[in-house]
């Protein structure tokens, strides 16, 4: 670690003249295997949560089952995706399990609220019933449904961790992290399925790999690549963080987590990023690992309109009058 760049990227949240809050974060950068940046403990530990997406879809690629599916830059997107539950979201997934002959029921993962507010609106206007194809991780599960069934392992209980279907990812986590699965601490997801628990320079690691290997044409990876990069708003939604910047930096990877866990893939320079945000605010990561791509020269300067507003966003009293803001500390 002594040849890497050290960054500070810790998020103030300040209130008038003072800071009022401060969150801590950790963050690893890897290019060519190698540590070539940190803030705060490349080590730390962290579960990986949905930054998982891409490799979690991998074996179900290299069975072929997606395209004897007849599917293609959509579904993969979906299966990456922790979307926004808006209505293009759920009927892809919907489609999905048509395909399959299944139905909403047959996901594991539960019925969840919309994470786009447009998602939420929509749902409420149209007085419609919450159902699991809302739910983020819809085309996740969906994709795991189909490499069930393409292997012709039974769909019943896909989604523990002694199933052949989460024992072909575990082994797909390994390859692209370095880490074999004694030395990983696996829980279960908020959707259900495994998570993995990991070091951020392991995550980092895995995206420094995929990004390589996008740029290199390697067809299974390129073809996830392409299909996120071409269609921000399936892998996020209306002014989802994942969305806003994979529109507005094109060559930029990135796939959020949940508990303030996010990973990157600059594709040119083959660099992979993970991020953690101590306590977990969604607030801080965001401002965070915006910055830390500029530190890496992978965005301009100033920023676009959309992506500097998160990147120093503003504090509002119930007046709507700002009152500070929630910014990396190094830019105050």
């Amino acid at each position: 670690m002594s040849t890497a760049t050290s960054y500070d990227i810790d998020v103030v949240v300040t209130r008038g003249p003072a800071v009022e809050s401060i969150h801590r974060v950790s963050a690893a950068v890897v290019a060519r295997d190698t540590l070539v940046g940190y803030a705060r403990d490349p080590e730390h530990g962290a579960y990986w949560r949905s930054c998982a997406k891409p490799f979690q879809l991998m074996p179900f690629m290299e069975s072929e089952g997606l395209d004897d599916l007849g599917w293609g830059a959509d579904e993969i997107a979906l299966a990456c995706a922790s979307h926004g539950g808006e209505p293009e979201h759920v009927a892809i997934a919907e489609r999905m399990l048509s395909d399959l002959g299944l139905e909403e029921g047959d996901l594991a993962c539960g019925a969840a609220e919309p994470l786009a507010q447009r998602g939420q609106r929509l749902l409420r206007e149209s007085g419609g019933r919450l159902t699991r194809l809302h739910n983020n991780c819809s085309g996740k599960h969906a994709a795991m449904l189909a490499r069930a069934q393409g292997a012709g392992w039974p769909a019943a209980g896909y989604y523990y961790l002694n199933h052949p279907v989460q024992q072909s990812i575990v082994q797909e986590i390994q390859r692209w992290t370095g880490i074999v699965a004694s030395n990983m601490k696996i829980a279960t997801d908020g959707c259900g399925v495994p998570v993995f628990g990991l070091s951020l320079e392991a995550m980092a690691r895995a995206f420094a790999r995929f990004a390589a290997a996008i740029h290199s044409g390697n067809e299974i990876p390129r073809r996830i690549g392409d299909a996120m990069l071409a269609n921000p708003f399936l892998v996020g939604g209306t002014d989802r963080f994942d969305t806003v910047l994979m529109e507005e930096a094109p060559g930029i990877l990135c796939k959020i987590g949940a508990e303030g866990v996010h990973s990157a893939a600059i594709i040119a320079s083959g660099i992979g990023i993970a991020i953690k945000v101590e306590d977990g605010a969604s607030r801080a990561q965001y401002p965070a690992l915006l910055a830390l791509l500029q530190r890496l020269g992978a965005l301009p300067d100033p920023l676009p309109q959309r992506l500097a507003e998160i990147a120093r966003k503003t504090v509002r009293d119930t007046r709507h009058e700002v009152v500070g803001e929630i910014v990396v500390r190094a830019m105050m």
